[in-house]
């Protein structure tokens, strides 16, 4: 199953004193993923967002595995793994660019809500962002049950 990609240099400021990545750092970075994700499929956040969807993270998860450091450039790879009318499931892969080695992995779980925070059902609310959704997923192969 193929991913989206995205890079990004480690700043000093992500770091601790011995120039290890401060652990929040990786939820900051699965957010550029998921940014890079919904560009590449033709749905800017902030496009859906003026369409009154928002997507609040309701779970999340990062399993640690090397760390990173100062420095690195390291890439993120995003996937839908679960995709139903009122939630959206992305897993992340971190990579250091320099060696492949795998840096962390997890997922983050989204509510499609309105404005209000309610959530809605985005297949009968917005059919139009939902087709393009499904269809941005298929065609880039990311996710086989879709």
């Amino acid at each position: 199953m193929k991913a989206v990609e995205a890079s990004v240099s480690v700043r000093y400021a992500e770091t601790d004193q011995m120039g290890v990545v401060y652990h929040a750092n990786y939820y900051v970075w699965f957010e550029v993923g998921r940014s890079e994700f919904f560009d590449a499929i033709g749905l800017p956040y902030a496009d859906m967002e003026k369409d009154g969807i928002f997507l609040p993270v309701i779970e999340c998860f990062c399993r640690y595995k090397r760390s990173a450091r100062y420095g690195d450039r390291i890439k993120v790879k995003t996937r839908v793994v679960e995709i139903k009318p009122t939630r959206v499931k992305l897993a992340y892969e971190i990579f250091r660019e320099g060696d492949g080695v795998l840096l962390a992995e997890g997922y983050t779980e989204h509510a499609f809500t309105g404005k209000d925070g309610r959530p809605v059902n985005l297949k009968k609310s917005h059919p139009e962002v939902w087709n393009t959704l499904v269809k941005g997923i298929g065609q880039l192969g990311l996710n086989e049950s879709v």
